[in-house]
């Protein structure tokens, strides 16, 4: 009988990770039992994710709030006034490393992008800056104007005046915050020549543009809590960006030596079922709220490590294409074994029979649907089965 099945994405549930645990083991046998019990079949090319968090607490990589401040003071040479600029409004992501800042020196320039972060938390109203004729790539605003224009902008999920939130944080740590809106990173020189630039995807823009532009010590997220330390946690490629809370006192770091880790897991899964699996760690997914606005993406990257076999982009062709134009004369089985004799000798190139397909890297595709199976709360399935993934219409 003809399979009617095609990907399937299956959340694995696993005991709680703690540090010191064997992860590599935890997900084979976590698998492997769900397979078992559910009388599932592994495949050559099955994917087996697993989220970010539980590498992380695996390997105990944490920092504390002290230790924060502790680097910030010796990165920027104890400064008296620090600038930071275009943070990412988060309670779980972003506020607990600003206590570690603000514990660090007497006073924070806080700049915010606006009307929103870079992955979409609004603090503005799009309708109201367009009554008032207010340009955001050109116009900055301190807070008083903040306030005359927008009064208090509430967050539609969380309900937090994300403004008043940083600055209570701030001032808890005996700090004293001075906000500041605008887009032009270069605004902030005008009160302070130490910049912390706090951005994720741009990071690295940001930087150049503070350097080029008179600052005078420049360093950006991942260069905070980025080196093997005595005391905790570090990740040496992107510091403290991809953190989370775990505590009040205490900071999730994104893991590290991920690829050494995938690889690991899929020799055992070789060794223990003879089977080829492909294995990728994912974070955050990468897509986006269409009420809320949010772009999901809050980690660096989707994936921080992965298997070979996931490297590149899908070559897919849009079967609908091939039925409306190549094969329009054909109906029934006709039509069926046409099509799938094209798509058995389809080129690597993308052509007019690929419009419409989505030309993202399979990580980035393969994380997002991970993230979504797995989700980010109560489940307990922080590892992922996805099956047939690499099938098409003709196998």
């Amino acid at each position: 009988m003809e399979r009617l099945i095609g990907t399937v994405s299956i959340g694995i549930r696993a005991p709680i990770i703690m540090q010191g645990d064997d992860i590599v083991q935890i997900v084979c046998d976590s698998v492997l039992k769900a397979c078992e019990q559910a009388n599932i079949d592994l495949n050559d090319r099955d994917i087996v994710a697993l989220t970010e968090s539980i590498v992380a607490r695996a390997q105990g990589n944490y920092v504390t709030v002290d230790m924060i401040a502790k680097d910030i003071q010796e990165k920027f040479n104890s400064p008296n006034a620090l600038g930071v600029v275009f943070p990412i409004l988060s309670r779980n992501r972003f506020a607990p490393c600003l206590k570690g800042i603000a514990r660090a020196v007497k006073k924070i320039y806080l700049m915010l992008s606006y009307p929103s972060d870079e992955v979409g938390n609004h603090i503005a109203d799009i309708d109201i800056l367009d009554e008032r004729g207010i340009n955001p790539y050109t116009d900055v605003l301190t807070e008083q104007d903040y306030r005359q224009i927008f009064g208090s902008h509430k967050h539609p999920f969380t309900g937090i005046d994300y403004i008043e939130y940083y600055k209570d944080i701030i001032e808890s740590q005996g700090s004293q915050p001075e906000i500041i809106l605008a887009n032009d990173p270069r605004e902030i020189l005008k009160y302070v020549k130490d910049v912390l630039s706090c951005d994720i995807h741009s990071r690295h823009r940001t930087k150049r543009i503070l350097e080029k532009n008179g600052a005078n010590i420049v360093k950006g997220m991942f260069e905070i809590m980025n080196k093997p330390n005595e005391d905790g946690g570090y990740n040496e490629r992107y510091g403290l960006l991809g953190c989370n809370k775990a505590t009040e006192e205490k900071i999730k770091l994104f893991p590290r030596d991920c690829f050494a880790i995938v690889e690991n897991i899929q020799k055992e899964f070789k060794k223990r079922t003879g089977k080829d699996i492909e294995v990728m760690i994912y974070g955050d997914g990468a897509f986006k709220d269409p009420v809320g606005k949010i772009w999901e993406l809050a980690d660096p990257v989707v994936s921080p490590g992965y298997t070979k076999g996931l490297e590149g982009r899908p070559n897919e062709i849009k079967l609908k294409y091939l039925a409306d134009n190549n094969f329009s004369d054909l109906k029934g089985e006709n039509l069926k074994q046409a099509v799938s004799e094209y798509i058995r000798n389809k080129k690597e190139t993308l052509n007019d029979d690929a419009q419409g397909t989505t030309p993202r890297r399979l990580t980035d595709l393969l994380g997002s649907l991970s993230d979504l199976t797995s989700g980010s709360g109560d489940k307990g399935t922080p590892i992922v089965l996805i099956q047939n993934y690499f099938d098409n219409f003709s196998n």
